[in-house]
């Protein structure tokens, strides 16, 4: 009877978690594939330079919001109580998600109502987050965390997949669909956690100290550059881009030098945001830097892969621009698909053999895909496309669940909070810079190529010289979100193209994604290439993890496991787990290799 019941809060603990995990994964990238929808609700003009810069909070503000705050929700998880964080965490994104479907207002002033109210979501999101791992650690023993990670990681990967099809199809339907799924998922999570996950009684003469230097050096750092690259992707003075803007320096060194400080301040405080001590224990500063670099190699692979089908290769294959969002998040399903097959499996399998072989096989294929994506035309098979985009996932399953769980085994069960907290901060930081970068680096590319083709491409059609230059001019970013946006840009950059034009053709289907394939390839290239780079640092990582890992305190006795494993929220509290902590962070035990 025992033993069935803390089977019971094993999977209550699991279930709930990984819903968390979904909802906040798809709500990350549910907003991708339905932003034509959202702008053409709130009458906003995607060729219009200080629109750039809605869309581009409208993403990234949540993924920010998160990665600045789920450190600290994680180690108030550890002090304060893993399930009341997580459960207060769902509600307080059911709110934000219910707001964001009732803005009252369109044009700009609606469009800062859903990136504050995106702000609220990442809030709560921030505390699923931080603390759905721990929670999962501490509900299954080492010989089984693996798969259960394994089905955590899979759902949030799969949720930044899926939200590409919920949010094309509910897109078709109204933009306030979008954030309308969201809450039934919110309502049943907080109700379900409030319900069944609960924490034991714990030790409350501790003080909690916040590190609120170390908050705000870290939070102010990433914000300056994300607002320093979002200026730079607008046009200033006489260049298509704003990277020569005083505003956009200060921003890049102010952050750049408020990161470095964050750094410095974490090694002297008695409580940091980020304990750099973990950092000593090998396993995890591998896992960790595994983490960061694969969440910047791809966190813009979704950009590219949706411009590429909304804007280029769906129109030439005779589907209109009003249809193109759903059918790109469907012709993306094979990523989808190669990572749901490899992921679980990953999981329990790495639990046996450690994390090295499959980490490091994985971001190796992963780097193989990226390179064949380089090397297919504008207008490619399917076929191939499809194949590609099926490795790739598998290379992300293969990554993802054993790089968690040997992150998440490598330290005390004390520092698991902080630890997924950690985790969460890599990913979701490292995904917002490769969403700036990747964006900058393809409007470079485009910069490069693109005036040149849409002078020729419309003087060789008819066009009056002096039109076609004038269109040649438009921001090459502006042309990026059109593609993005799954817009035909040409009506409104030539609306006088003389008596000579061939009109049909230039305002057709087709004319705009030929023209831009080029140097869409062209900056596709450059930005890839930095994402290969970095997944090849990744594997190297990877490599020099060591062989399997698991900190002492996971090494239990049957009757102590299954007595931890009875309450799947419980946060132990074992004499003598300091010292331990500390032996293991100074290399004198603590651990055990495990081959």
């Amino acid at each position: 009877m025992r033993h069935h019941s803390e089977a019971h809060d094993r999977r209550v603990a699991l279930s709930v978690t990984t819903v968390g995990i979904l909802a906040a994964t798809l709500n990350s990238s549910i907003l991708l594939i339905s932003l034509p929808a959202i702008f053409q609700g709130l009458g906003l003009d995607p060729l219009a330079p200080q629109n750039i810069s809605y869309l581009l909070w409208m993403l990234m503000g949540f993924l920010l919001v998160t990665a600045v705050l789920v450190v600290t929700f994680g180690r108030l998880g550890d002090q304060y109580g893993r399930a009341r964080l997580f459960n207060l965490g769902f509600l307080i994104f059911t709110i934000g998600s219910i707001g964001c479907a009732l803005v009252p207002n369109g044009g700009g002033a609606g469009a800062l109502e859903i990136i504050l109210l995106r702000v609220v979501q990442g809030v709560g999101c921030a505390m699923v987050m931080a603390n759905s791992t721990a929670i999962i650690t501490d509900a299954f023993p080492p010989e089984r965390r693996g798969f259960a990670l394994g089905v955590n990681q899979v759902s949030a990967l799969a949720g930044s997949f899926f939200g590409l099809v919920i949010g094309g199809v509910l897109s078709e339907w109204h933009w306030r669909a979008v954030f309308w799924v969201s809450v039934p998922v919110g309502v049943w999570g907080t109700w379900m956690g409030y319900r069944t996950l609960h924490d034991k009684p714990r030790d409350r003469s501790r003080k909690i100290v916040i590190d609120w230097w170390g908050n705000l050096t870290f939070g102010v750092g990433l914000i300056s550059l994300l607002i320093a690259i979002t200026y730079g992707l607008q046009p200033y003075g006489g260049h298509v881009m704003g990277w020569t803007s005083p505003r956009v320096l200060v921003g890049l060194i102010g952050g750049a030098v408020l990161l470095v400080v964050f750094g410095i301040i974490e090694t002297r405080v008695a409580e940091p945001m980020i304990d750099m001590r973990l950092f000593r224990i090998r396993a995890f500063a591998a896992g960790q830097a595994v983490n960061l670099l694969a969440a910047m190699s791809r966190g813009g692979l979704q950009f590219m892969l949706i411009i590429w089908l909304q804007g280029i290769w769906l129109p030439l294959h005779g589907y209109s621009y009003e249809d193109t969002p759903l059918w790109a998040g469907i012709y993306m399903l094979p990523l989808t698909v190669g990572f749901l097959l490899a992921g679980p499996a990953s999981g329990a399998i790495s639990d046996r053999f450690g994390a090295r072989a499959f980490a490091t096989g994985g971001l190796l294929l992963t780097a193989a895909t990226f390179a064949g994506l380089i090397a297919l035309p504008a207008n490619f098979d399917y076929r191939l496309f499809a194949g590609l985009l099926a490795l790739n996932g598998v290379g992300m399953g293969l990554m993802a669940a054993p790089n968690s769980a040997a992150i998440m085994n490598a330290v005390p069960a004390s520092a698991r909070g902080a630890a997924s907290g950690i985790r969460a901060t890599g990913m979701n930081a490292g995904m917002v810079l490769s969403m700036g970068a990747f964006f900058t680096l393809m409007a470079i590319g485009l910069a490069d190529r693109l005036p040149h083709a849409m002078s020729s491409g419309l003087v060789g059609h008819g066009v009056d010289p002096a039109a076609a230059h004038a269109a040649s001019q438009a921001s090459p970013v502006g042309l990026l979100f059109a593609a993005f946006l799954g817009d035909n840009p040409i009506r409104q950059l030539v609306p006088h193209p003389g008596a000579h034009a061939q009109t049909a053709t230039i305002y057709g289907h087709e004319f705009f994604p030929h023209l831009i394939s080029e140097p869409f390839r062209h900056g596709l290239f450059i930005a890839f290439s930095a994402s290969i780079v970095m997944l090849l640092l990744a594997a190297g990582a990877s490599l020099l993890r060591g062989e399997r890992f698991v900190h002492a305190d996971a090494h239990q006795s049957a009757v102590e496991a299954t007595a931890r494993e009875g309450d799947a929220l419980a946060v132990p509290a074992v004499l003598g787990e300091d010292v331990a902590y500390d032996d293991a962070l100074s290399g004198r035990g603590g651990g055990q290799r495990i081959p």
